[in-house]
């Protein structure tokens, strides 16, 4: 699974997720993506179980490019502890997506397979999302 090796600080406060993306909204690798389209927080398990799927259908062809990474990490107390006693460990890790970030992208495969490796990854998501794609012309110009 994906965790940094090293961040600024031990224990985040865990913030909000909201807004709308301003950059990220847009194919840069492949030709073929899911975006989101709604805020959350993505664990490090549910990407992971994302890209595993996506792997799957397209069976060992084209590339696949992940767009998030889990940065900031979740503190939780383990079952049955009083309350005080400070903040509880590193339970696991997650990345904040706004709605509009390109979440995962793909190349070298057909329209069709990477429409069913994307949806078959999406399906993994807490989130709902959209299948994008670029044009022959779009792509030259990039």
């Amino acid at each position: 699974m994906l965790s940094p090796k090293r961040t600024k600080y031990r224990k985040y406060q865990k913030g909000r997720v909201g807004g709308i993306q301003s950059n990220g909204g847009t194919l840069h690798f492949g030709g073929h993506g899911i975006m989101s389209l709604e805020p959350a927080r993505i664990t490090a398990r549910q990407i992971e179980a994302c890209r595993v799927a996506i792997s799957r259908k397209m069976r060992r062809i084209g590339k696949l490019w992940i767009c998030i990474y889990p940065d900031i990490p979740v503190t939780a107390k383990p079952a049955e502890v009083r309350m005080g006693k400070g903040k509880g460990s590193v339970d696991y890790w997650m990345c904040r997506v706004k709605s509009g970030k390109v979440l995962f992208e793909i190349d070298g495969i057909s329209p069709e397979l990477a429409r069913t490796a994307l949806e078959a990854g999406a399906s993994k998501l807490p989130i709902a999302t959209k299948y994008i794609t670029t044009t022959s012309k779009e792509r030259r110009a990039v």
